[in-house]
């Protein structure tokens, strides 16, 4: 009957998954079967066959658990479902037996592979999470962590999970305030949430107060809430109001800002399987924000020191101290309040602008809160004159067309460029001569460009003028005076020595600045004028502008030099052009020609170039975890030839990255770790595949981003409790990750315990208490619960044994019976048989000396007979 419905059972599974009957049928051998879990029994596994002769039955022993059968004609089943776990199998060990029992084939080694089902449910661990984030904080900034797990094979898509938001609530305008990282389960700040999460309005504390307490809520109503009526406090909406918004600074859970369902869902498609877990999320206040920028007067008359604005930490215990980014005069200070102020005036003329940085830290010079920077803008008043450059001089030829700039009056004024206050008038007072006229010259009024008024200038008679301006801004006024030399006119052009300087050979390497060739041009007209002096202008062969030359004032010759680094594949031949030019215009119908131009031909010589990359260096911030084969960057090279080029890298000790030789793209093959290592600096080569295969070099530093990816954990696990006098134990905890993921922590035991309390000490520490003394030993585990300041963390177990101690402090532990230690009659019977066997041992050797004797004895008296 059973093998009939096996059979039936068979042909059932066989038809529904296109199985045929042969592939469960075979000789019976050594074999291993995959069996799926939580199967319908019975369960047909496979039918085994032997081609011994007389066989009746088959039987199966080993690791059946009670589960595993097979029937007469061979089949193998289940008669009770088989559980999944890691590594599971079942060594079987299967024989054809005859009628009469004996083994005719076999016995052969059959294992059963429990293969995973997708039948567990994700379990988050805890029912409801609880988190709390800051107002401001930056999107992205995660916050909190979700946990999950799920009893499938982690090695298959049953028992891999990924993390969803699938409400929020509140949800305004259909907004999603918060995210989750669907691998990890962090739960992040949106864009969104950055600009839209606000804090409930709370009361601020100040040095000293404590919070939630009744005084201090007293005193606030009483500095908040004037003219005070006579209502008793607790009728008072504001003081209930406000110690209702106390108790929730306690327990936020009671009521949240922000609830999240949490999803956490399998990837066993099509059969996905998934929960839910609630996340309460409170807003809370964030007093650590920096001022709007801070205007101040220059030179203000006032009393010092002058409050310019509040920091306030949310540490209400913070002590509070400003630094400066640069090594200047620091007028500035901070109480113990966190108000600033100013130590004396201020002239924007010394520093326009401070930038002072607020820490806030506690009494052990612990920073509390991240560096805040407050800007401190000095705004200008009109306290500076006008100023001029003392012994301008100017030039003007006899022939000057009216019209023509002469140059811009040289003043300033040390106000706020672009204001009122340094708004400058200029106004011609004076002319000395006036021949042949006093108005010869003229200025503007607004840009203080001097220009000519008059012509006729006769230098035989009148070589220079003088000329005096006033200057003036709103409130002060100067003179300037300059000087306005007359010169011939300029009726000369200048003339090279050589037209033609031939050619010049230069290695593409060679630096900048080098010089190539000096070149010179004169010029007939009166010397030490702009008639005369000479400017060298490159007009052709440098599209680049890679070439400069330089004139020697003195000499009046030009140096042809490197300006910018050559590049042969860029351009290998300049022929170059120059041209000579005087700095004054030339007489009308007088123009330059080829006397005033030269030419010359440089030359590159090719040099081999190792590879160039873009960039140097370059700093690259990657998060701890990113997921692997990530591309973290893109090297990119070329070869100033044309070369084929490759690229590898060096400094990768941890074996943590990879280097495509071809795209140069840079992917993490491992995960990465910031507790292990914070920055991984690699030398990025460049190498040419052919010819003399120059390298070129780039340092890339990549920065390890900090991740919550470690909690709180215990440094000890076990102690022990005196019950003469209860000293609290003190539990001490590390967390690898950095700020903010690390401390402070959170202790708290699981639920409510009726024998332990616990109480913090610090950011890392806290005591556990023993309320109640037992009447006798006892061996307790205490689940402590320890979250880091984003709050995650898990319950982990503390063993303690609370006993009577020694004077020392130690447990006491009575003597116990040893099963090896002997009875007395045991004792005397061995300590008989060692003094027996000292006595036999005397009576033999002392037999051997006697007969020895006798011998020599014997031998003795022959001798003296023979004499």
């Amino acid at each position: 009957m059973r093998g009939a419905r096996l059979l039936h059972l068979t042909l059932l599974v066989s038809i529904a998954h296109g199985i045929g009957l042969e592939d469960k049928t075979g000789l019976l051998d050594q074999k291993v079967l995959d069996v799926p879990e939580v199967t319908p029994v019975p369960y047909p596994i496979y039918q085994f066959t032997s081609a011994s002769e007389g066989v009746s039955s088959y039987h199966v022993s080993g690791e059946t658990e009670g589960k595993i059968a097979i029937s007469s004609d061979g089949w193998l089943y289940l008669e009770r479902p088989l559980e999944w776990s890691p590594e599971k199998k079942h060594h079987l060990e299967i024989e054809a037996r005859s009628a009469e029992g004996e083994t005719v084939d076999g016995p052969y080694s059959v294992v059963l592979q429990v293969v995973d089902v997708n039948n567990n449910h994700p379990v988050f661990s805890e029912s409801q999470f609880s988190g709390r984030v800051r107002e401001h904080s930056p999107a992205g900034f995660a916050f909190m962590q979700v946990f999950a797990s799920d009893a499938d094979d982690p090695n298959t898509v049953n028992g891999q999970l990924k993390f969803s938001i699938a409400n929020q609530i509140p949800n305004p305008e259909n907004m999603f305030y918060f995210g989750i990282n669907p691998d990890s389960g962090e739960i992040f700040i949106t864009e969104q949430g950055t600009a839209s999460l606000k804090a409930r309005p709370a009361v601020t504390y100040s040095r000293g107060e404590v919070h939630g307490s009744p005084d201090v809520l007293r005193k606030k109503f009483e500095d908040y809430c004037t003219p005070k009526n006579n209502i008793p406090l607790e009728n008072n909406p504001f003081y209930t109001c406000v110690e209702r918004v106390e108790r929730r600074q306690v327990n936020f859970l009671m009521d949240p800002d922000y609830v999240l369902i949490v999803r956490a869902e399998d990837l066993g498609d099509p059969n996905a399987l998934s929960n839910t877990a609630q996340v309460n999320i409170a807003i809370i206040q964030n007093l650590w924000v920096s001022p709007v920028p801070i205007a101040i007067k220059e030179n203000l008359e006032e009393e010092y020191p002058m409050y310019l604005a509040t920091v306030r930490s949310n540490d209400p215990t913070a002590l509070y101290r400003l630094v400066q980014k640069e090594k200047l005069s620091f007028p500035f200070t901070i109480n113990q309040d966190g108000d600033i102020y100013a130590t004396g005036p201020l002239d924007r003329e010394e520093k326009n602008m401070y930038i002072l940085v607020a820490i806030a830290e506690d009494e052990h010079g612990v920073e509390l809160e991240k560096p805040l920077e407050i800007i401190v803008r000095v705004e200008d008043v009109n306290d500076n004159p006008p100023v001029c450059d003392e012994g301008a001089v100017f030039e003007v030829q006899e022939n000057e067309p009216i019209g023509n700039t002469i140059g811009v009056l040289p003043a300033h004024d040390s106000d706020e460029e672009n204001t009122l206050n340094s708004l400058l008038i200029y106004t011609l007072l004076n002319q000395t001569p006036t021949h042949p006229s006093e108005k010869m010259f003229t200025i503007d009024q607004v840009n203080g460009e001097i220009k000519v008024a008059n012509q006729n200038f006769e230098r035989n008679k009148v070589s220079q003028y003088e000329l005096t301006f006033k200057v003036n801004d709103q409130l002060y006024s100067t003179e300037c005076k300059i000087i306005i030399k007359v010169i011939d006119i300029n009726n000369e052009i200048p003339v090279f020595e050589k037209k033609d300087y031939g050619t010049y050979s230069v290695p593409e390497l060679a630096e900048v600045g080098t010089t190539l060739l000096i070149i010179k041009a004169t010029d007939a007209d009166d010397p030490g004028t702009g008639s005369s002096r000479v400017e060298y202008h490159i007009s052709a062969g440098d599209p680049h502008n890679l070439l400069a030359i330089e004139t020697d004032e003195a000499t009046g010759a030009g140096r042809v030099y490197i300006a910018r680094p050559l590049d042969y594949e860029l351009q290998s031949v300049f022929n170059l052009q120059i041209d000579a030019r005087n700095p004054e215009p030339l007489i009308e119908g007088l123009e330059y020609d080829e006397n005033a131009r030269a030419v010359v031909v440089i030359q590159l010589v090719d040099v081999d170039e190792p590879p160039l990359f873009e960039v140097d260096s370059l700093n690259v911030n990657v998060p701890e975890n990113i997921t692997v084969g990530t591309v973290i960057m893109k090297a990119e090279a070329k070869d100033p030839e044309g070369k084929t080029i490759k690229l590898k890298m060096l400094g990768d000790e941890l074996n943590w990255l990879e280097l495509d030789a071809d795209s140069g793209e840079l992917k993490t093959k491992a995960a990465l770790d910031r507790e292990t290592v914070e920055q991984i600096t690699l030398t990025v080569i460049a190498y040419e595949t052919e010819g003399d295969k120059q390298e070129g070099e780039m340092k890339v530093n990549i920065h390890l981003l900090d991740v919550n990816d470690n909690y709180p954990k215990l440094q000890w696990k076990q102690n022990f409790i005196c019950m003469q006098d209860m000293t609290p134990l003190t539990l001490t905890a590390v967390d690898k990750d950095s700020d903010p993921y690390g401390e402070p922590f959170t202790f708290s035991i699981n639920r409510k315990s009726p024998n332990f309390e616990i109480k913090p000490v610090d950011g890392t520490s806290a005591k556990l208490i023993l309320k109640k003394k037992p009447s006798s030993d006892q061996n307790v585990s205490v689940p402590i619960n320890i979250k880091d300041n984003a709050g995650m963390g898990i319950t982990q177990k503390f063993d303690v044994r609370i006993c009577n101690c020694t004077k020392l402090g130690y447990c006491y532990m009575e003597p116990e019976a040893h099963g090896w230690k002997l009875g007395m009659g045991s004792t005397i019977g061995i300590l008989a048989g060692i003094f027996g066997f000292i006595v036999l041992s005397m009576v033999i050797v002392m037999y051997r000396i006697k007969k020895k004797d006798q011998t020599r004895a014997a031998d003795g008296g022959e001798t003296k007979a023979m004499l």
